[in-house]
């Protein structure tokens, strides 16, 4: 069996297993066996019967809700996004709150008219977490809300509700860091395989490799949702800035050991939740491993990415599309015009990109890495969206409180890597005394620190 069949047959179980605990509760509720949704909520909200009865009701529709397709679980949530504020009831709350003249009266009427606010569905929302895997059921359902909520303004309220209750609950101070290695369960390793996105996990070799003696990898965990990482960043100890993720990713190299390591490099970082979008735990991720890894290994020095740069080919493909005047100087046109027959340097520069394997060509390759770097820290250093960063990478680590350090031309030659970012990669350095100063910068006036020389190469761009 292949490692990806291993894993799904596995997530399969796990579907199977914890459906079977919700039918096995949802049996116990007594009531019609066609009774409609709406009522089935009704009967949840009202708590007929106690606790024990209320959590088998709210196991019955999370039954239902996976047992349905795709068009039967959005109108399962249209159903549910329905049961929404009494409008009457919010209108003499906020009466209220304008006839109140007195602080201590106006502050009450507030509190009135909050909990007139609140949806009945909220209710509904919060019993799931009283069922077996209810937090992930709700992580999932987010996840599925998003993918198809569309224009749907009240699918969109009851995706708001959701967000705020799980940004509530994902609030990082309930979060616990756990290392992940070759000894954690192999449920959990079968899921780090599904859940990895910048660089796939080819095998079990592979994933060996990544957790060997001079590798680490650190995830947070919720403990609602112990068995299941909610982001995790794999880290490489090593001799000064790496440039090559395949070098990295090596499984013929040669293991160094950690204590001779000088620099801890965070080449992978994955959200393993898509229902947790926009609840981040990025830079708090990084910074509580800079610390664990500090007080593990105090010969290490440097604290750097190695990074994809995914928006850039898109970047400069539009722009060499469009001509743009500027773009490359006149010894940069020539250089390339001499290694690709066309009628401009841009139109070269396009060929060049097309052609497969380019930067195994020495000729090709000398002709296009000055020019590719340069514009590439322009791209990073000057193209904005607002105050923000145009590259998304970029911008998670900027914010986070990172500099641009170096630009590594080949950095990733897999096939992704030339159609996102022709084989670049980039480094951002941690420097764990001026992480707030450059998060602030940022944060703040948008500034993006960088070191001189890919500063110096992103003004070299008119």
């Amino acid at each position: 069996m292949s490692d990806a069949a291993l894993a799904t047959g596995l997530l399969d179980r796990a579907i199977r297993r914890i459906t079977t605990v919700w039918r096995d509760m949802a049996a116990s509720v007594s009531g019609d066996a066609d009774e409609t949704l709406e009522a089935q909520m009704q009967a949840c909200l009202h708590g007929r019967g106690g606790e024990v009865s209320a959590r088998n009701r709210a196991a019955r529709l999370a039954q239902t809700f996976q047992s349905l397709d795709e068009p039967g679980r959005v109108e399962f949530l249209r159903t549910l996004a329905r049961f929404d504020s009494d409008p009457e009831a919010v209108a003499t709350a906020y009466t209220s709150v304008q006839a109140a003249s007195d602080p201590a009266d106006r502050a009450t009427a507030k509190a009135a008219l909050r909990r007139a606010l609140e949806p009945p569905r909220l209710k509904l929302l919060t019993q799931f977490t009283s069922i077996p895997d209810g937090t992930k059921f709700l992580v999932d359902l987010r996840a599925f809300l998003m993918r198809t909520r569309a224009e749907d303004k009240m699918l969109g309220a009851l995706e708001a509700d959701l967000r705020g209750l799980l940004a509530a609950w994902f609030d990082i101070g309930f979060l616990e860091l756990r290392r992940i290695d070759w000894n954690s369960s192999a449920a959990l390793l079968e899921k780090l395989v599904d859940y990895e996105a910048v660089h796939a996990i080819r095998s079990w070799r592979d994933l060996k490799n990544r957790l060997d003696s001079d590798r680490r990898c650190y995830a947070f965990f919720h403990p609602r949702m112990p068995g299941e990482p909610l982001i995790f960043v794999e880290v490489a100890l090593v001799r000064g800035l790496a440039g090559s993720v395949q070098d990295l990713l090596d499984e013929k190299a040669p293991v160094l050991d950690p204590k001779q390591a000088d620099t801890a490099i965070f080449y992978s970082i994955s959200n393993c939740q898509a229902g947790l979008a926009g609840i981040s735990f990025g830079n708090f991720l990084i910074k509580r491993v800079v610390e664990e890894l500090s007080g593990e290994f105090r010969n290490l020095k440097t604290f750097a990415t190695l990074s994809p740069i995914p928006g850039f080919r898109r970047w400069l493909d539009a722009k060499l599309k469009a001509g743009e005047a500027g773009l490359l100087s006149e010894e940069e046109s020539a250089a390339l015009m001499g290694a690709m027959t066309a009628e401009s340097g841009s139109a070269a520069l396009a060929l060049l990109l097309a052609k497969r394997g380019w930067w195994r060509d020495a000729a090709l390759r000398k002709a296009a890495e000055p020019v590719l770097v340069r514009l590439c820290a322009r791209y990073l250093i000057a193209e904005a969206r607002g105050k923000r960063a145009l590259d998304p990478v970029a911008h998670f680590h900027l914010s986070n409180g990172a500099r641009v350090e170096r630009l590594n031309m080949a950095g990733d030659t897999s096939e992704k890597g030339a159609k996102e970012s022709a084989t670049l990669m980039v480094n951002y350095l941690y420097d764990p005394g001026r992480i707030e100063e450059y998060h602030e910068d940022y944060a703040g006036e948008g500034k993006r620190n960088a070191s001189t020389a890919v500063r110096k190469l992103a003004r070299g761009w008119s």
